[in-house]
């Protein structure tokens, strides 16, 4: 009876070559790439009602990328470079959708794309080397391959305060927008949350509401977005310049045009540095964070120095001096989390219908009450609460999706203690399973659309590689992910990042385990890319290949 049984799997057909999760940024070039690219048979699972990923969801005020429009975008087609026009610096969230509706318009996507089905759990057999991939609405399908595109930063983090529930006004999260807005008018709400998210929401909503209270649990570094139109002569510049841009944003640290200042700032005078300070500051953007000295990041003295000058900025716009001393970092150093860029964030806490409730000074939220927020034992009243406590971060979208692989292993389980993959891509006993800006790589600390794009095109060259060579799995030799996540330990390990409480190292997550869950390597996205590209030249060195019926051939680990 096992016997037909095996047989029986063995047999089993795949209803598709390739099933995708996701039809953001990633999902949406990954079908493109398979799909044109390789003639497969591709089908994509989609959550929402329409493409865009972090954008279809992130609906709320203010909400808008923060890199440079210019190389936020796909570009891998030179014709969408010259012929798509964005409006602003960092344009808003509709801007954007509407570009992803655009491409997917373009590339004629939506046929392979079944929208409004959430994947519940993608399981491998072993004997047909089939995924099995199940939706919220009971779809199930087959697939030789698994390619999980669910975005790095969309599962939601919702802390569960005491009385939630029995709030009698209205509550949402920043990620759950409703489609059709919220009116503030006439309303008194209470922001929770001061990370990169409320710093955009906080200063639209004061515009608006009759009284704003924010509940701060840690205070920001911002540095101003300086967002704007961009000059049309820039733009042509740009236009014309193209493929140098997307050369030198592909070998650089971040994937932004920005570089380190190659000196220590202990050895610029002070006023070398104000100079060097005043410049970024000016510049906006992710300058001063990812084009600062070079030993920011590394040398607590450095970093000091380099935070001073913000602290100066934040007390020298806030009126007050105490709630300036309450938006001022004291307990980590710059740099290491998040960084925010603002439009009026600061100045918003000079407005007499704002209120700075933070948990250090003036005591935590203690619980949710039918009327509004109970902190430090003093009760607020709001009309709405709207959550802006970010997201499980790079883990928690994947753990979701009732993963198994080889064995049953249930990959919410394996990762209990923090990731274990190889290049942030595949992970040993999942065959065919590939992740997009997986944790353990770059992901969120470079421009997301560059690494993306590097990604989708590197598993779309591995897949062409095993057709080509009739190979049927492909997953990581175990020994090659412990060196990978040794190597990434040890790396992060020389930098300041571990001593932040953040989401990068699981922090903000109660009861997840802390690990630094991207990859800081030593050179950055350019390094990353030529490692994977070093990797793939070589055989796919630390991956184990297997055609039908045969064992695994082992590639072995690349030297260091």
């Amino acid at each position: 009876m096992d016997v037909q049984v095996d047989a029986q799997r063995a047999d089993a057909k795949a209803d598709f070559d390739a099933i995708i999760i996701g039809a953001g940024f990633s999902g949406m070039y990954m079908l493109h790439s398979l799909r044109d690219k390789l003639d497969m048979n591709v089908t994509v699972f989609e959550a929402g009602d329409g493409v865009g990923g972090t954008w279809y969801w992130n609906r709320y005020p203010g909400a808008r990328c923060d890199s440079d429009s210019y190389i936020y975008c796909y570009t891998f087609d030179k014709n969408l470079l010259q012929e798509w026009h964005w409006s602003e610096r960092y344009p808003e969230q509709d801007e954007i959708l509407r570009y992803l509706e655009h491409c997917a318009e373009r590339f004629d996507l939506k046929p392979d794309i079944q929208f409004g089905k959430r994947v519940v759990e993608v399981v491998f057999d072993e004997g047909s080397e089939l995924w099995t991939v199940r939706t919220d609405k009971g779809d199930v399908a087959r697939a030789r391959f698994v390619i999980t595109a669910v975005g790095s930063l969309s599962t939601a983090n919702v802390p569960q305060f005491k009385g939630l529930g029995s709030f009698k006004g209205k509550c949402y999260h920043t990620s759950q927008w409703p489609h059709d807005g919220v009116d503030f008018t006439a309303k008194r709400v209470g922001v929770i949350g001061t990370g990169a998210t409320a710093v955009q929401a906080i200063p639209e909503i004061a515009q608006q509401a009759k009284h704003l209270t924010v509940f701060q649990r840690t205070p920001a570094f911002c540095v101003p977005a300086r967002n704007g139109h961009v000059d049309p002569e820039v733009t042509r510049a740009r236009k014309a310049d193209y493929d140098a841009i997307r050369q030198r944003i592909k070998d650089s640290f971040f994937g932004f045009e920005l570089n380190f200042i190659p000196k220590s700032v202990l050895e610029s005078t002070p006023e070398e540095r104000e100079r060097e300070f005043d410049r970024m500051w000016d510049t906006g953007g992710f300058a001063f964070w990812l084009g600062n000295y070079q030993d920011m990041f590394f040398s607590k003295e450095a970093n000091d120095v380099v935070a001073d000058y913000l602290k100066r900025k934040i007390r020298s716009t806030v009126n007050d001096p105490v709630v300036a001393e309450k938006l001022t970092p004291k307990t980590y150093p710059y740099g290491t989390k998040r960084q925010p860029l603002d439009t009026n964030y600061f100045e918003t806490f000079n407005k007499k219908n704002v209120l700075l409730v933070d948990a250090s000074t003036d005591g935590p939220i203690e619980e949710i009450t039918p009327d509004g927020i109970r902190a430090g034992g003093k009760e607020y009243p709001l009309d709405i609460i709207v959550v802006a406590t970010g997201f499980d971060a790079l883990t928690g979208p994947l753990t979701k999706l009732g993963i198994k692989g080889r064995g049953g292993r249930a990959l919410a389980q394996e990762w209990e203690d923090g990731p274990q993959t190889y290049l942030g891509v595949a992970v040993a006993g999942y065959p065919n399973l590939f992740m997009i800006t997986g944790p353990q790589s770059p992901s969120v600390l470079s421009n997301m659309p560059v690494s993306i794009e590097q990604h989708v095109e590197w598993i779309t060259d591995c897949i062409a590689h095993m057709r080509r060579n009739k190979l049927t799995t492909i997953e990581p030799a175990p020994e090659a992910q412990d060196a990978w996540g040794a190597h990434v330990a040890e790396v992060v390990s020389a930098t300041l990042m571990p001593t932040a409480n953040s989401w990068y190292m699981g922090a903000n997550i109660e009861g997840k385990t802390r690990r630094f869950l991207p990859y800081l390597g030593p050179e950055g996205v350019g390094g990353y890319r030529r490692k994977c590209a070093e990797i793939a030249e070589n055989g796919y060195e630390g991956f184990v290949f297997a055609s039908r019926g045969q064992g695994g051939t082992m590639h072995p680990i690349a030297a260091e």
